[in-house]
């Protein structure tokens, strides 16, 4: 009879969820503290719009580049290791069919049942190797995250983050307020989206995450403010 299945987990290793959250979050507190900053010097509603826009636009792809790099480097290195793993297995598969059945034993295993295990694991060399990384390095070879997929995450979250603040000098605004008011419901529905996503409560994501982002745009108002009144051009 096949096991019953009584519970499911959600995916906890996709490429996509860390950078697009991370994105979303950063486009929205950033963008909104660098209009907020320079509105309090006293702009006109065209250079904040100006601002905001170009903040959306270098944040995007700035955030896409770094992604990007940092997730290729991070495969790259573990494409590296399992290439050694590769090798190994090629060259000493007894050594590496006892390492395996070792690393079953200090995790409580038997240490007949771990060897015949480890022994009929190691029939299949993909398999091996397969199993090897996952227990020596804690990825599986032919699921790596996916660079492109980080970047274009990161670059649309961001956007959609960093739009939400512009969009009242867009529509005509002249003050600081309609963006603060979006802002700040986008700050808190944000965390409570991501607090699904863990164990805390909605309440509790979405007034930490507007905490940090009214700190960040309190403060970048204020320098903008005594910039403003200092006459700095």
């Amino acid at each position: 009879m096949p096991a019953e299945i009584h519970h499911q987990h959600r995916d906890v290793t996709g490429g996509w969820l860390r950078p697009a959250v991370f994105g979303a979050m950063d486009g929205l507190v950033s963008n909104f503290a660098l209009i907020a900053g320079v509105a309090g010097g006293q702009a006109s509603r065209q250079v904040v719009l100006l601002a905001g826009l170009a903040g959306l636009v270098a944040g995007a792809f700035s955030m896409a580049a770094g992604e990007y790099v940092s997730v290729a480097s991070q495969s790259e290195l573990a494409e590296a290791e399992i290439e050694v793993e590769r090798r190994e297995l090629a060259r000493h598969p007894s050594a590496e069919q006892a390492e395996l059945a070792g690393l079953y034993v200090e995790r409580g295993v038997d240490p007949e049942l771990a060897a015949e295990v480890a022994r009929q694991l190691s029939r299949d060399p993909d398999q091996a190797l397969k199993v090897h990384a996952r227990a020596e390095l804690g990825v599986t070879p032919d699921d790596l995250p996916s660079p492109l997929l980080a970047a274009v995450s990161s670059l649309l979250s961001f956007a959609v983050g960093a739009v939400l603040p512009v969009l009242p000098y867009a529509f005509g605004a002249a003050s600081l307020w309609p963006a603060a008011v979006i802002a700040a419901v986008g700050l808190f529905a944000a965390g409570a989206v991501v607090s699904r996503l863990t164990t805390r409560s909605w309440w509790f994501g979405g007034l930490r995450q507007l905490g940090f982002g009214a700190a960040a745009a309190g403060v970048t108002y204020v320098v903008g403010a005594l910039i403003g009144a200092g006459g700095v051009s």
